[in-house]
């Protein structure tokens, strides 16, 4: 009985526990280029990853790869940025999101 406890007990913990390590994505954005940063909710770096940035309408424009210090760098002059970006971060075993609005580009860039 005291053993079906524990076992029960596990179950309901592990999942508590997995989400301990959630992926946390932010990207600043200048006029010249959006800085995508990748760490993990422990305040580990990120040290490798891909880096997808789709346009507005959910359309791939590039991939890139994470720096060994968690930072990847998207030029702006290298994407269509008009209707905005989404910033995905994928480490193989965790992924998360940030999206930068027209605005956000636009008020960054003093227009």
């Amino acid at each position: 009985m005291i053993r079906a406890i524990a076992l029960s007990s596990l179950a309901i913990a592990a999942p508590f526990g997995a989400a301990a390590h959630q992926l946390v994505v932010f990207a600043s954005v200048d006029c010249e280029a959006v800085t995508v940063e990748a760490k993990f909710s422990s305040g580990r770096v990120t040290q490798q990853g891909d880096v997808r940035v789709l346009d507005g309408e959910n359309n791939l424009l590039t991939t890139l790869q994470l720096e060994s210090d968690g930072t990847a760098l998207v030029p702006l002059e290298s994407v269509d940025h008009s209707g905005g970006l989404l910033i995905e971060v994928d480490t193989g075993s965790h992924d998360n999101y940030w999206i930068v609005t027209p605005e956000d580009i636009a008020r960054n860039c003093g227009s």
